[in-house]
């Protein structure tokens, strides 16, 4: 996101662009979601793993019941009003994101 903002753009064009496509997305989320609330416990932050767990666990069950088409249009307009700077804007909250999903499992 931060060095290479257009290939983001890309990657958001491409989503849910095929059945195949959109069905391994939502169920990659499924697995990190599981996991956070499966695991929470030994996290050191056990309720905030488990509520976004569940958030992203809730979130990507609703993806599954939404047209493809209509998750597609959504990532199109989101790569159509999104520019490049703003992906390298909002990289630093990905990154600290990251950081402290790691940090609380260690």
């Amino acid at each position: 996101m931060l060095l290479e903002p257009k290939k983001v753009n890309l990657i958001f064009r491409k989503m849910a662009s095929t059945n195949l496509i959109n069905y391994i997305e939502i169920t990659l989320r499924l697995i990190p979601a599981s996991a956070m609330i499966i695991c929470s416990d030994f996290a050191k932050y056990p309720n905030i793993f488990k509520f976004y767990g569940w958030i992203m666990l809730i979130s990507t069950l609703v993806l599954f019941f939404i047209p493809r088409t209509i998750h597609h249009n959504f990532s199109l307009k989101i790569a159509d009003n999104f520019k490049p700077f703003y992906f390298q804007l909002i990289s630093p909250c990905s990154f600290l994101i990251g950081t402290f999903l790691i940090y609380g499992v260690i």
